[in-house]
């Protein structure tokens, strides 16, 4: 006599086939999100745990499934320390492209490397601190 065959389309009342698809809409879903690896390898693990009765004639069956996705992706940034003045370590998010250096916001505002707006009095320097190189030219020229 063949032995039968379970249809896994109609297993636990179709119980089986609903979660595998479950499982698989995630992998789906995980490898659509542009925040992951697209070459790392998702997983779906289907167990069927079987016991028997005293009578071997009875197995209860149960199904898991189970899937392993990949995290998104680490996202990086940079940080500024420095030291207030009552000495305590500190840090802000470094918004420009290099510590000290001031940029134009979406606003249009002229702001430091933090992104703070800054007074107008400090963006330009006040005539008494600049140097006038010219008058260092030796007497040749």
């Amino acid at each position: 006599m063949p032995q039968p065959k379970i249809n896994l389309n109609e297993f636990a009342n179709g119980a089986f086939a609903e979660r595998v698809n479950i499982a698989l809409n995630e992998v789906y879903a995980n490898i659509a999100d542009k925040n992951t690896d697209p070459t790392k390898k998702r997983k779906v693990t289907i167990t069927m745990s079987l016991s028997a009765d005293e009578e071997r004639d009875l197995a209860l069956v149960d199904i898991g499934v189970k899937t392993v996705l990949t995290p998104a992706r680490t996202i990086g940034s940079k940080i500024i320390i420095d030291v207030d003045s009552d000495g305590k370590a500190v840090g802000q998010e470094l918004k420009s492209g290099s510590p000290g250096q001031m940029m134009i916001s979406d606003g249009g505002e002229i702001v430091n490397d933090v992104g703070m707006p800054i007074e107008e009095e400090s963006a330009v320097p006040n005539e008494d601190n600049v140097i006038d190189l010219r008058s260092n030219r030796s007497a040749k020229a």
